[in-house]
């Protein structure tokens, strides 16, 4: 009895982000082709299905692709799903054109559909285009606010077959006034809480310093509402298990992302090592420059 080869095609609009999707495929061990031509997929198949344990296969196209019909692409995956011995999906990567036109206005690449145009008629002729294999793809990613890391974590947490023995776990602080985490499974607001950045000796300290942590422990509020965080985050992370779900991000926010924030990450990331998990513990805001006009009022 063979396994079912599993074959995912991954296209998108130019810039989206296709190329470092396919190298994290790529790394999590699938088999990976870029830039081939579709038409030439049956007879691929033909030579490397049929094994007892094939090797996953991720398949990269896009408009400048050979032969590049999305009709005909959508006839052909139709047909090679009716068989029994793969399993074809596809996956579409797609971005805002405002983010796409400054992507490649700073790196300074020629957009593909351009030709001698602004990139921002080639973003939209490209966009009509491939919309039709938009539709059709069973799955489709937004780039529009992701960084490249984001994306690999999201292809990681989407498209790793092999499950870690223990979970992927992130604790992360952040500012609200410098945007929300976009891959967070749970966020907290920690802004209820009194702000270190209106105490003068703290304002220059973070939530890594002992007498920032004494202030917010010792204002009251704290201690009750980060329990009932504790005992909710450690209930979900088994049943997060129990589905599959390898990866999970727990983002706390303040306003700044330097005191509140990073103080309650910190004691989180403490009380999962002593629950057995080894959490990889991320400040986004760290070093970001203390400014009195996004803390909000004082008091």
């Amino acid at each position: 009895m063979t396994g079912r080869l599993e074959i995912l095609l991954v296209t998108g609009v130019s810039g989206a982000g296709k190329t470092t999707a396919l190298r994290v495929l790529e790394d999590l061990g699938w088999e990976m082709i870029d830039n081939f031509p579709i038409r030439l997929l049956p007879p691929l198949l033909h030579d490397i299905s049929g094994s007892a344990n094939p090797t996953p296969l991720a398949i990269g196209f896009d408009s400048r692709t050979r032969g590049f019909v999305p009709q005909h692409i959508i006839d052909l995956v139709k047909q090679l799903a009716d068989r029994p011995d793969l399993n074809v999906s596809t996956l579409f990567l797609d971005c805002g054109s405002t983010e796409l036109e400054r992507r490649f206005n700073e790196t300074r690449r020629h957009h593909p559909m351009a030709r001698g145009r602004s990139a921002i008629e080639g973003i939209r002729a490209e966009r009509e285009l491939m919309e039709p294999l938009r539709r059709w793809s069973e799955a489709v990613i937004d780039t529009s606010a992701l960084a490249s890391n984001e994306l690999q974590q999201l292809i990681r947490e989407r498209f790793g077959h092999d499950e870690p023995a223990m979970q992927a776990i992130t604790v992360s602080s952040f500012g609200f006034a410098r945007g929300m985490p976009p891959l967070a499974d749970l966020v907290f607001d920690m802004r209820f809480l009194d702000n270190p950045h209106w105490v003068p000796n703290l304002r220059e300290q973070t939530g890594l310093d002992p007498a920032v942590g004494e202030y917010i422990t010792g204002r009251g509020d704290f201690d009750e509402v980060f329990h009932r965080i504790r005992d909710l985050v450690l209930s979900l992370l088994p049943r997060y298990k129990a589905q599959g779900k390898a990866y999970v991000h727990i983002a706390f926010g303040c306003t700044g992302g330097r005191h509140r924030s990073v103080y309650t990450a910190e004691t989180m990331a403490g009380v999962l090592r002593d629950a057995g998990y080894a959490p990889t513990v991320i400040h986004r805001n760290l070093t970001s420059r203390a400014a009195d006009q996004f803390e909000g009022p004082q008091t």
